[in-house]
């Protein structure tokens, strides 16, 4: 009989417990689940953990499952606010040749939007608030143009909301892709997005209000650009002129991403932002809503 992974005491378990995954096949699994075991087990014994402890840990995480649904996701919005998910893409998009810079992909977007031409409005019904022109061009790290790009974009309203959150916005406002033409152009006219607080009814919000911390976004328009052989790009374009630029509670705000919203003469806006596309993999991610 073997009883070399019977445990011993507490020091015995991380080690057991690296044993017993150790012939599992797939490699990066086998990485993967090996190092949160590692990290896990340190942070238990680091903070020492208590029973009482671990047991709000548990209903956390089964809260924020329960919580998530086809329109709202929790889990995302977590994974957001504790900054992981910019961590996760800053770490796989670097700049180390002149790329855009990415962002998170956050718990509104969605899939299949609206195709539009060059040019057309993603507003759908008329909207309080400035009108704001968005154009720019996508080229590749050589400086070519590319062409048939498509450009996802989605925002929020001049209310702060999304048109998931508010009954009264139709559907699919405030979203549109565009194909961008031979010379790696895009356009389209939509109205000044407004910064907002993240959802707070959930635990996630009961998770800021005992760490003190607020819950706004800066003002902003999502971005997803894809064209196969071109590595897909998400991001976001921040006003330069909001508030909440410095305090962005899903740590969002890089330096590249900070847009110029230019005000004009008669009070509407615009904004031009370029985007560089590397050549990798074309990955269309799953949606976080439905």
């Amino acid at each position: 009989m073997n009883l070399a992974n019977i445990i011993d005491g507490e020091a015995s378990v991380t080690a057991v417990a690296h044993a017993a995954m150790a012939r599992t096949p797939d490699a990066r699994l086998r990485q993967l689940v090996g190092a949160f075991v590692e990290h896990m087990h340190a942070l238990v014994r680091e903070v020492d953990l208590t029973e009482a402890e671990f047991s709000t840990f548990i209903q956390f995480v089964t809260d924020i499952g329960q919580q998530t649904n086809d329109r709202h996701n929790e889990v995302v919005l977590a994974l957001d606010v504790l900054g992981i998910s910019t961590l996760v893409a800053l770490r796989n998009h670097p700049q180390t040749q002149g790329q855009s810079a990415a962002a998170l992909l956050g718990p509104f977007w969605r899939a299949e939007s609206p195709r539009c031409a060059n040019g057309d409005s993603i507003a759908r019904c008329d909207m309080p608030g400035a009108a704001m022109l968005v154009s720019g061009q996508v080229r590749d790290l050589q400086g070519r143009p590319v062409a048939n790009a498509k450009v996802d974009v989605w925002q929020a309203s001049p209310v702060g909301l999304y048109e998931n959150q508010d009954q009264g916005q139709p559907e699919m406002n405030l979203r549109g892709h565009f194909l961008t033409d031979a010379e790696g152009r895009y356009s389209f006219r939509t109205v000044r997005p407004a910064g907002y607080p993240v959802p707070t009814g959930g635990v996630v919000g009961e998770l800021l209000r005992l760490q003190l911390r607020g819950c706004m976004r800066p003002a902003h328009v999502h971005f997803m650009v894809t064209k196969p052989e071109f590595k897909t790009l998400i991001t976001q374009v921040f006003a330069d002129d909001c508030e909440h630029l410095e305090n962005d509670v899903s740590f969002g705000v890089t330096r590249p991403l900070v847009g110029r919203f230019v005000r004009r003469a008669d009070g509407d806006y615009t904004l031009n932002y370029d985007f560089v596309l590397e050549r990798g993999e074309s990955r269309i991610p799953e949606a976080p809503i439905k």
